[in-house]
This record gives C-alpha cells, sequence and structure tokens, in this order.
C-alpha cells in the first residue's frame, strides 16, 4: 500500500482462506502494535492473554471457535500466527443486543458512546435506501421488507462496536492498529471508517477489501484486490 495510516482495515469474504492470508502477509509486514477482530468481543481478547497465538488448537479453544458459527478456525489460524506481540482486541458486539437493535435501534442499545460516533443520527435517505437493499440481497430476497430497517439498524450497531474497539485501542497503543472484518465493515461510506470520521476526524483511515470477482461499479474502498472465489455450497439454498 505504501502509505502511512492510524488504522488499517483489512477486508475479507469470511470463508475464503486466500482472504485471511492476504491478511496474515498484511500484519507480518505492518507489525501492528494493536489488532481488532471483528469475530469476537472484549471477553474472546482478554481470553487470548497469555495463548501462544501460533498453536491454532489452543487459540481455537481459548476463543471456544468451534461454537462461534464463523467458519473452519484452520482458515483463520495464520491471522493469529502473524500477530506477533501485538495486542488483540475484540469489536464484537453480543448477540442478544445485536437482536435488541433490530427493535430498539442502535443508538439506544450502545448507549454511552452513541453520539460520538454519530449513531444518533438518522441515514440521509439515498444511504438508507442502497442499505435497506443491500440487506435484501445480502439474505437472497428472502426477508420481509419489514425486518430490513432492523437489520440496517444491526449492522450500525456492530460498526459501531468494531469503532469503540479501535478508539480504545489507539488510546492503549498509540497505534497503528489493525483491523480484521468483513468488507461490509471496511466501507468508507457508511462502515467504520464512517463512524471513525466523526468521532475522530484527525485519524488517517486506509480501508482495503477483497473480492471473488471484479466490480462492476465504483467501490467506497482505498484500495481492493480479487481473488478466486472460495468453494463453497449455495448461500441462497437455505431460502428456498
Amino acid at each position: 500500500m505504501g502509505e502511512s495510516a492510524d488504522v488499517v482495515i483489512l477486508g475479507e469474504v469470511h470463508d475464503n482462506p486466500t482472504h485471511h492470508l492476504f491478511q496474515a502477509q498484511t500484519l507480518a509486514a505492518l507489525e501492528p502494535p494493536a489488532v481488532v477482530f471483528e469475530m469476537f468481543g472484549p471477553d474472546g481478547a482478554a481470553a487470548l492473554d497469555g495463548v501462544d497465538r501460533g498453536d491454532a488448537q489452543a487459540v481455537s479453544a481459548a476463543l471456544d471457535w468451534d461454537e462461534s458459527g464463523w467458519p473452519d478456525f484452520a482458515i483463520y489460524a495464520p491471522v493469529f500466527a502473524a500477530l506477533g506481540e501485538a495486542r488483540v482486541f475484540g469489536g464484537a458486539i453480543p448477540r442478544a443486543d445485536v437482536r435488541r437493535a433490530m427493535g430498539e435501534g442502535a443508538a439506544a442499545v450502545f448507549g454511552e458512546g452513541a453520539v460520538e460516533l454519530g449513531l444518533d443520527r438518522a441515514l440521509p435517505e439515498e444511504e438508507l435506501a442502497a442499505r435497506l437493499n443491500g440487506q435484501m440481497e445480502a439474505h437472497c430476497n428472502a426477508l420481509p421488507v419489514e425486518m430490513l430497517g432492523g437489520m440496517v439498524e444491526a449492522q450500525r450497531l456492530r460498526d459501531a462496536g468494531l469503532a469503540r474497539a479501535v478508539l480504545d485501542a489507539l488510546e492503549a497503543t498509540g497505534g497503528p492498529v489493525a483491523v480484521i472484518t468483513g468488507n461490509g465493515h471496511a466501507r468508507r461510506d457508511w462502515g467504520v471508517p464512517a463512524l471513525l470520521r466523526v468521532a475522530r476526524p484527525d485519524l488517517r483511515v486506509i480501508a482495503v477489501a477483497q473480492f471473488e470477482a471484479v466490480p462492476e461499479e465504483p467501490v467506497p474502498f482505498d484500495h481492493w484486490r480479487v481473488t478466486a472465489p472460495a468453494e463453497r455450497e449455495d448461500p441462497c439454498a437455505a431460502f428456498r
């Protein structure tokens, strides 16, 4: 990438092993003092204290990964092995709170810090429409329309959890901070970078995405790369 940054967000398609290898290579090159993960919260980060990051079985057990719902730990193992001495921070929001946000809204559930991150602001009409459409497409056009607004609020809450973890990591270590997350959270227009821009407009944030096909439209990232798609079953089969 060649640029200096306070925060480098490394997006992924969660089940693509190639994407995690790239993240591992990038972490090894950057050697950031702090890394934020989407896959677990502060309790998970605490559980890794004293665990050998290169011992895949020990890390998986500490995080109770097999019960987490994330893809097989083997494809994430290189990322943890590349952490070096970096402090680990968890940005995940508890599932119960994510469900609450669907009815109560992201700001109400997030609580203290919601205003700092701009969660109290209504989304611009055009952005809201795009996000509603994106949620429908992400769920194979199978969701009831009345659920979509709640799904957007849940996504805003998850973005805020990651942004809060980034700010905590910057305060604790001085940065730079790397973030391991899905492409959706890495978007500059309304993902974690957008919330950080509200809270800390002075920060230099670089957002990197990884795709499995060349985008047909301009994409809201500073850098992006394309890899072969992962082998997977049809994700929409369950909705039929």
